[in-house]
């Protein structure tokens, strides 16, 4: 019984020591991913945030092969067509992350995330002299002016819907524009608050699914395969 009861005892100390160990290796393998991702995707310094479940860890990497990774992102510069747009958070699922290359580069079998953009950096992006905020209801309030002849400057908001675009382009498009019968308004409000912006700069592998107006932004769903996240 006291052989049984020492070997009891071993066996919790190194099960204890194993957790342990691999926690720590859980810790710094999620702040080695978190600087890579960051250094792929030019973000600032603390903006990335890496999560890596499952149990136990180094079984995990001596597959190469991690069931389930975390990342969010903040602060990321994307590209809206040929401007600059600023993604204020970013998170993805990564699920079957294979580790390649001597663990330089890892790529995720299938992905799901969202993207957020700021009213103000939508603005921005559209390039053209406007406005936006949230409308209300899952809409865009897009608010510009232009030039009418004899009736000078005219300043129209419209509440707009924004959609995807085969996979990759954001579409905004109004409603409706409050004309009030002068030739010419709605096709000039038009040129002014609809616009199409094919977006760039995201991970590898990431398409964008829909877009949804929120009090907090424009949120976007994600998804994609073989996602490349590092390396």
């Amino acid at each position: 019984m006291r052989a049984l009861r020492i070997l009891l005892i071993t066996a919790v100390i190194l099960g204890g020591l194993f957790a342990i160990a691999d926690r720590l290796a859980v810790n710094y393998a999620e702040s080695e991913a978190a600087d890579r991702i960051r250094a792929r995707q030019g973000v600032p310094s603390g903006s990335t945030d890496v999560s890596i479940q499952g149990f136990p860890f180094l079984t995990q990497v001596m597959g190469k092969e991690l069931d389930e990774v975390g990342v969010t992102l903040t602060g990321i510069e994307a590209t809206a067509g040929d401007r600059k747009v600023r993604i204020a958070e970013l998170t993805a699922d990564l699920h079957d992350v294979r580790l390649e290359d001597n663990f330089s580069k890892a790529t995720a079998a299938t992905a799901t995330g969202t993207a957020r953009i700021s009213y103000a950096d939508l603005g921005t992006a559209s390039g053209e002299d406007v406005t936006v905020g949230h409308g209300g209801k899952g809409k865009v309030k897009v608010t510009g002016s232009i030039q009418v002849p004899v009736f000078g400057s005219i300043t129209r908001s419209v509440l707009s819907t924004v959609s995807i675009v085969d996979g990759d382009t954001l579409r905004v498009r109004a409603d409706a524009v409050p004309g009030e019968d002068i030739p010419g308004v709605e096709e000039r409000v038009r040129a002014r608050t609809d616009f199409d912006r094919k977006i760039g700069g995201l991970p590898a592998g990431l398409k964008l699914q829909k877009a949804e107006a929120t009090a907090e932004g424009l949120v976007i769903t994600l998804t994609g395969t073989n996602v490349v996240v590092a390396g």
